[in-house]
């Protein structure tokens, strides 16, 4: 098993975290689960630059423990976001990430801020019994459609990097494990707006006053869209035509 605490030499991402910073207990700090032989599948080497990363770094070994959560880059603070919403019919006050984790917010080339998470990284406090896992073929299928979206000139998320994790999950049947890298002009949803704000005390959640999404968004100075919010409004729309400010999630199609 591969794993070392922080990154060296080049793979460096320059984090600024405001969703850490500033939302404590609208999530939980966590870690990725080590695997065993992390394995770069597929590298976006033309995003990596649009964030002002270093290509070549991360297009190695080194990119490979990144992506899979063995290695935990300078100035990343890992986190599990949590929410509530309706599932099933019924209102659930507590839901959150169980299977991703945000590793933080980079500022790319335009000067965008931008989401960096892993996804299939493992278990969270949120997962409810699941795996926390992820198969490669899932996998692929987000990084073809974001691409083939963001080449048609529509807002989605992206994936920068995809990762065997030489474990097998099992569904259905055995299936190669794999990790997705998803970037992201925001991770807030508009669960949050449903979510009483929590006092973390591991591993149950005291509720105490609401805080909306609309607060949330505002309290980071940003102008980034809940991507619940435009996930639903894009899917229900026939004609394809973005809402404002609003961004499709490549893992719904």
């Amino acid at each position: 098993m591969t794993y070392a605490p922080n990154n060296h030499a080049g793979a460096r991402f320059g984090f600024d975290n405001t969703y850490a910073r500033e939302l404590e207990g609208f999530y939980v700090p966590w870690k990725a689960t080590q695997v065993a032989q992390p394995t770069l599948v597929k590298f976006n080497r033309e995003l990596a630059e649009e964030l002002g990363l270093d290509a070549d770094a991360l297009d190695s070994q080194e990119g490979a423990r990144i992506f899979a959560g063995n290695e935990t880059p300078e100035g990343a603070a890992p986190l599990a976001q949590a929410y509530a919403g309706h599932q099933f019919g019924g209102f659930v006050p507590q839901l959150g990430d169980g299977r991703a984790l945000l590793l933080g917010e980079v500022i790319d080339r335009n000067g965008r801020r931008r989401d960096i998470q892993l996804k299939g990284s493992g278990p969270t406090p949120f997962s409810r019994a699941g795996d926390g896992r992820a198969a490669l073929g899932p996998v692929l299928r987000e990084y073809l459609i974001g691409e083939a979206m963001h080449a048609l000139g529509i807002p989605t998320t992206r994936t920068l990097a995809a990762v065997l994790t030489g474990e097998p999950v099992f569904r259905e049947s055995t299936l190669p494990g794999a990790i997705l890298t998803r970037v992201a002009a925001s991770h807030i949803r508009v669960a949050p707006s449903n979510f009483s704000r929590p006092v973390v005390s591991k591993p149950k959640f005291v509720a105490s006053p609401i805080t909306s999404s609309i607060a949330i968004t505002q309290s980071l100075n940003t102008s980034r869209t809940p991507t619940s919010h435009c996930s639903s409004a894009y899917a229900t729309n026939k004609r394809r035509s973005s809402p404002a400010g609003c961004m499709w999630d490549s893992s719904m199609a």
